[in-house]
């Protein structure tokens, strides 16, 4: 639950917070809109259709929705037509896209929807839902984030374990300075490329075992 003690962290919550996504996201998009649909051409002529990855990811209390992203790999197989590990399938455009975080500015789209919102815990998988702990779930008690905590303490760096602790600290200590201080972090930490491992294999930061062969 959310310590309602703290001074204007509730009327935050239950309103600013979606202001202040609106506020940043809408302008955002707006300007960055002829970037995207460049970047759409590059997705288009180097990696084909679709330009657009999506996939279903849960929102806030486990609620799925539709994450937008940039495609950043191609669609090979091998002779029985099964796709490649996703390591072959990321192109030079992809890891620089991922590099950049630039692959991400689609969800800008979610966060002017209101799926997503500009700061939050990660939208992880759907089918991590029934593995976490009760303590581990509270990470959706707020709406999944492009940004967030942990991307601006260590990022892929971090094991799962301490990446879900960090999820948790946020839902505690919610505010506004702290979602703005966030958010300039992310600014200096994407320019850095600081915390970020291309092609980074989920099974080497899983300690607390999440991942299933399965979900390949």
């Amino acid at each position: 639950m959310f310590d309602e003690k703290r001074i204007g962290a509730r009327w935050y919550i239950r309103y600013g917070k979606r202001f202040f996504d609106l506020c940043f996201s809408i302008p955002g998009f707006l300007i960055l809109l002829p970037f995207m649909a460049m970047l759409a051409v590059l997705v288009r002529f180097n990696l084909g259709l679709p330009i657009f990855f999506r996939q279903q990811r849960p929102g806030k209390h486990g609620k799925p929705f539709i994450l937008y992203k940039f495609r950043t790999m191609s669609d090979e197989r091998d002779e029985n037509g099964n796709l490649l590990p996703d390591k072959m399938r990321l192109r030079p455009l992809g890891s620089f896209l991922r590099k950049m975080s630039l692959d991400e500015l689609p969800e800008l789209f979610n966060v002017i929807k209101g799926d997503m919102s500009l700061v939050g815990p990660r939208p992880l998988l759907m089918q991590y839902l029934n593995r976490y702990t009760a303590q581990q779930a509270r990470r959706h008690d707020v709406k999944p984030g492009i940004t967030g905590w942990v991307q601006v303490n260590g990022r892929n760096d971090l094991l799962f374990s301490k990446r879900l602790e960090m999820d948790i600290w946020y839902v505690d200590n919610l505010s506004f300075l702290l979602d703005l201080r966030i958010l300039f972090m992310t600014f200096f930490k994407v320019l850095q490329h600081e915390g970020v491992k291309v092609g980074q294999d989920v099974k080497e930061i899983d300690d607390i075992g999440l991942f299933n062969e399965s979900f390949e």
